[in-house]
């Protein structure tokens, strides 16, 4: 057994995805024994993060910046926005170099199961960016899960009166697959393959 704080930094770790509890204990271990070159330095670096992200009010990407540096990368092509359900896909698609334009993060999916309605989602704020005179296409970037599809078909159906494109993913992104766990070549040839719907 071990103190009430180690045993609530393993609780802590736990919750990480991919850690259960004895994976938490083996990297709480881990780091208790590289306390001076390696805790240390992760609990400052977690300080600093925590107290300087925030979310972007354009996209909702996570950044120190405001906007975040995607948003404000005048390289980036204006007219076509890329909507995905967590910053984990914009990541995902980032990582690929897959796509050139601006983001949208909705904030999840729809999910009856969980409760989450479009009020729980960014999509009026979408809608809005997408009326802007300068956006011609919108790309659905959505998991090929239930939940993704559907989040995807009413954001289409609410597009239908802005004057763009809607596009969204190939299907060389698996059914039931998720973004952030693709290969960065299926990405990028999703991306590329994406049709209009």
């Amino acid at each position: 057994m071990s103190g009430a704080e180690i045993e609530r930094l393993i609780q802590h770790f736990a919750k990480l995805p991919g850690l259960g509890p004895r994976s938490a204990r083996r990297a709480v271990l881990f780091l208790i024994k590289r306390r001076e070159s390696l805790m240390l330095p992760l609990a400052q670096s977690l300080s600093d993060a925590a107290s300087a992200m925030r979310n972007c009010s354009l996209c909702g990407n996570v950044d120190v910046t405001e906007p975040c540096a995607i948003c404000r990368d005048t390289r980036r092509d204006p007219a076509v926005l890329c909507v995905v359900e967590d910053v984990a896909d914009l990541w995902a698609l980032e990582r690929a170099s897959a796509f050139s334009g601006r983001y949208h993060v909705l904030g999840g999916t729809l999910s009856a199961l969980d409760g989450r309605t479009p009020d729980d989602l960014a999509i009026a704020p979408l809608v809005a960016r997408a009326a802007a005179a300068d956006v011609t296409e919108v790309v659905l970037a959505m998991s090929a899960t239930v939940n993704g599809q559907t989040t995807a078909h009413y954001v289409a159906d609410r597009l239908a009166d802005c004057n763009v494109t809607i596009s969204r993913l190939a299907h060389g992104v698996p059914v039931g697959g998720e973004l952030d766990y693709l290969d960065d070549g299926t990405l990028s040839a999703a991306v590329k393959a994406r049709l209009v719907i």
